[in-house]
Parts: structure tokens; C-alpha cells; sequence
């Protein structure tokens, strides 16, 4: 067992060429770019037509709370995909596990165009789309936390931030590609044919990103920190208890560098990036789902407003990612934190009232800077942030769980909390509190979280 630790621990590190970081890049970036098309595939259905497809017998406030309800359920499979897949992506490396995150995502939102409707066979029709959610989550689960473990195992040092935040650039990239499908079919078809077919096409269109993005990962490498981990022979981990006997019979050094990996007290790091993450995610199913709902359903604007703002703001979110990525390269991932944070809650309330002026301009005024500002800008820093909390050991597990822990309490519940609040009070205040209170969340857990800029990324140990 020394011997064999030893060896790991004395290879080489690991080389990647240029090349090599390119395929990575692309390879995170398109597999996070569809994980949000699909989702915000859905969740466009769900606030523009599943409930007159799946819930036409209830009321319209009622319809749409139970298509919310079942966006919010996919987060509850995303949850089982984060531990499982965090686990074996922490045990066997990242690729194995991206490559079948990708097909699971890929295969289930593919089917969910080919469903019948409730006018066809009944209650069966949500039942069956609640199935294929919950598979579509269960693979998503783990797919944006494996991508961004990958990227920021791969990048250099220096421009971490900036690589990093490429899987936040294919979260925008998804988020484009579904926005624009859904405003094309609003503007080309009538309300009848989007109800009656149009509304299938863009999922069954994303089967031919999903071969691509499949072709694209066989010929992935592994990460070079995964390959430089002390705790892995052999291209797997090894179990606790090898690794205790491997401190045992270690010298100083080589004993210290195990223990410090295997016996920190867990908790600290991951409870800051769970507060990291409130703030983006809350922010996100406000803004990217409910609010395009809630304009449709209750401002005098035309249906594709909501969708054509979305649209442009993910547009300009292809400078806004990169461009704090960059800044938290120069002064640190915290300070920007807590400028973008800040900046979210002093915007909330005027933000709301743009949206709700019932102007067009005012709306999509609105809307594109609460995207940019309280959710890509942060979705930016979260990328690289989460990933160098985490020690390099159960950094997968960690990140994964954080992001659909947050994801479930802020995005799944978020959305259905303010389709009721709105209900209940008649008012568009509840949103803009909504915003603010996630947003605070994560302003005070950058203020107390430490600055992980430059962090060697194979340490086993968290960094707090």
C-alpha cells in the first residue's frame, strides 16, 4: 500500500497542451450550455403552455402554480444525481461521469417532446412528464458541477476565474439557445399550433446536441489535479480506510498531506457555498422562470416580450460572464462578490418597477439587467468560487450537493413561492423582497467566506 502511494504521489504532474484545455473548455461549455437549454426549455413551457397542456381542468392561477410544481420536482432528482454522481466522479475521475450525465440529460428531454397530452390519455400525460423530469434532473445533477470541477482542474492559475466561468457562458449559451427557439415559435405560429405541435419541436431538436456533445467527450482527458491527487492509484481513490493505513505506514510528510485531507472537519466550506449559491439560483428562477410567466399572465405586453428580453440579456451576458470572471482574477473572488450582491439589492425594487410599468421598453429594460446583474454575474464567480473551496478529495461530491441543495430550496421552491405570493397579495412586491433576500444571503456569506484566488486545487482539504 506505501509503496503504491508513494509512486502516485512521486509521479510527475500531470501535462495537458493546449489543445487539450480547448476540448475541455468546449467540452464543459457544451455540456452545461445544454443542461440549461433543456431546463430552460422546460421551464418556458411550463410558464407559456404546459398548463393548458397538462392542466387545462383547473384555473389559470392554478395551472400555472402546477407547472411550476413540476419544474420545481426535477430538483428533487437532481439532489439523488448529486450524491451518486458526485461520489463516483470523486472515486473514478470526472470524465466517466460527464459522458453519462450528458445521455441521461439528452435521451429524457428528447422524449419529453414526444409525449401524448392530457387531451390524449388523461392524467397520465403529467405523470409521465414528471417521469422524465425527474431522469432529466437525475443526470443534470451532477453535469454543471462535474463541468465546472473539470474547467477549473484544468485551467491555469492565473486565469482560472476567466476559464472557470466559460460553464457559466454555457449557461447562458442554453438559456440563449431555448429563448430564442420559444421566440421564433411565438412570433412564426398561432396560439392553436403552438398548442397543438410547436411546442415539441424544440425539444426533439436538442437530440442533435446531444450527439455532438457525446462525440465531444469520448475524447476527453482526465482531469490532470484528479491524476495528481495523493489518495488515487491507478485512476481510482482510494477508501478511507486505505488511506488511513497508508498515513500509518507514510513518512512526515507524505502522512501529512494524506490526514489533512481525510480528517478536517467537514462543514464550514460547504455551508459558505451554499449561501454562494442562493443568491444566483434564487435570483435565477425568479427572473428566468417565473417572471416570464408572470408578465405573460398579467401585463398588457405582447406574449414574446418576456421570452425577447431573456433573449438579450443573455446576449449581453456573453461580455458580462467573461468580464467578471476576469475582475475576480485581478482582485479576488469576495470583492466582486460583494459588489455584484450589493449592487442586486440596491436594483431589486427598481427593477420591479420598470417590469411592471407595462412599457416594452421598460420591461426588457428590467429584465436584462436583473439577469446580468443577479444572475450571470454571480453564476460567473460561482463557477471558479465553489470549485476552490472545496479540497480536490470530495470536491465533486461537495460542489454537487451545494449547487442542488441551493437549487432546490431557491430555484425549484422560488418560483412556486411567488407565483403564491403574487396570488395572495395582488402585488408585485413579494418578488422584489424575493430578490433582495437571496441576494443578502450570499453578500454575507462572501463577507465571511475566506479569499480562494491562487488555491493549489490538489490539496485533499477544503480551504476552511
Amino acid at each position: 500500500m506505501k509503496d503504491s502511494v508513494t509512486a502516485a504521489q512521486q509521479t510527475q504532474p500531470a501535462q495537458r497542451s493546449t489543445r487539450d484545455l480547448a476540448r475541455a473548455a468546449v467540452s464543459g461549455w457544451l455540456g452545461t450550455a445544454m443542461e440549461f437549454m433543456d431546463f430552460q426549455l422546460y421551464s418556458l413551457a411550463a410558464a407559456i403552455v404546459f398548463d393548458k397542456i397538462f392542466f387545462p381542468d383547473v384555473s389559470p392561477a392554478i395551472g400555472l402554480i402546477a407547472a411550476m410544481a413540476t419544474y420545481g420536482v426535477g430538483y428533487v432528482a437532481r439532489l439523488a444525481g448529486a450524491v451518486y454522481f458526485g461520489r463516483m466522479g470523486d472515486r473514478i475521475g470526472r470524465k466517466k461521469v460527464l459522458y453519462l450525465t450528458i445521455l441521461l440529460m439528452g435521451a429524457s428531454t428528447t422524449l419529453i417532446g414526444a409525449l401524448p397530452t392530457y387531451a390524449t390519455i388523461g392524467i397520465l400525460a403529467p405523470v409521465l412528464l414528471v417521469v422524465l423530469r425527474l431522469v432529466q434532473g437525475f443526470g443534470a445533477g451532477a453535469e454543471i458541477a462535474g463541468a465546472t470541477v473539470l474547467l477549473a482542474e484544468y485551467a491555469p492559475v492565473r486565469r482560472r476565474g476567466l476559464i472557470s466561468s466559460l460553464v457559466s457562458l454555457g449557461t447562458n449559451s442554453g438559456t440563449l439557445a431555448a429563448s430564442g427557439l420559444w421566440a421564433i415559435l411565438l412570433a412564426v405560429l398561432s396560439e392553436e399550433q403552438l398548442l397543438s405541435w410547436g411546442w415539441r419541436l424544440p425539444f426533439l431538436l436538442s437530440f442533435a446536441l446531444m450527439l455532438f456533445a457525446v462525440w465531444l467527450r469520448r475524447g476527453l482527458k482526465e482531469s490532470p489535479v484528479f491524476e495528481e491527487r495523493p489518495d488515487v492509484v491507478d485512476g481510482v481513490a482510494l477508501a478511507k480506510d486505505e488511506v488511513e493505513t497508508a498515513i500509518m505506514t507514510a513518512d512526515e510528510r507524505e502522512g501529512g498531506v494524506l490526514a489533512a485531507g481525510i480528517r478536517q472537519r467537514k462543514g464550514k466550506a460547504f455551508f459558505l457555498a451554499l449561501g454562494l449559491r442562493f443568491g444566483q439560483a434564487g435570483n435565477s428562477g425568479l427572473v428566468q422562470t417565473f417572471l416570464v410567466g408572470y408578465i405573460a399572465s398579467n401585463l398588457a405586453v405582447g406574449r414574446s416580450v418576456p421570452t425577447d428580453a431573456i433573449l438579450y440579456g443573455s446576449l449581453l451576458g456573453f461580455a458580462t460572464v467573461p468580464v467578471i470572471g476576469l475582475l475576480g482574477d485581478r482582485f479576488g473572488r469576495r470583492v466582486v462578490y460583494l459588489v455584484l450582491t450589493a449592487l442586486t439589492v440596491v436594483i431589486a425594487f427598481p427593477v420591479m418597477l420598470l417590469i411592471t410599468s407595462g412599457s416594452t421598453p421598460g420591461v426588457m429594460l428590467g429584465m436584462v439587467l436583473g439577469l446580468n446583474v443577479g444572475v450571470l454575474g454571480l453564476f460567473s464567480l460561482e463557477s471558479v468560487t465553489m470549485a476552490e473551496l472545496f479540497g480536490s478529495r470530495t470536491r465533486f461530491t461537495q460542489l454537487a450537493l451545494a449547487k442542488e441543495i441551493g437549487g432546490i430550496l431557491a430555484t425549484a421552491i422560488g418560483p412556486v413561492l411567488a407565483a403564491t405570493l403574487t396570488a395572495v397579495t395582488g402585488s408585485w412586491w413579494p418578488i422584489a423582497a424575493m430578490l433582495v433576500v437571496y441576494s443578502l444571503i450570499t453578500f454575507v456569506s462572501a463577507l465571511l467566506a475566506p479569499e480562494t484566488r491562487g488555491r493549489d486545487l490538489v490539496r485533499l482539504e477544503d480551504a476552511v
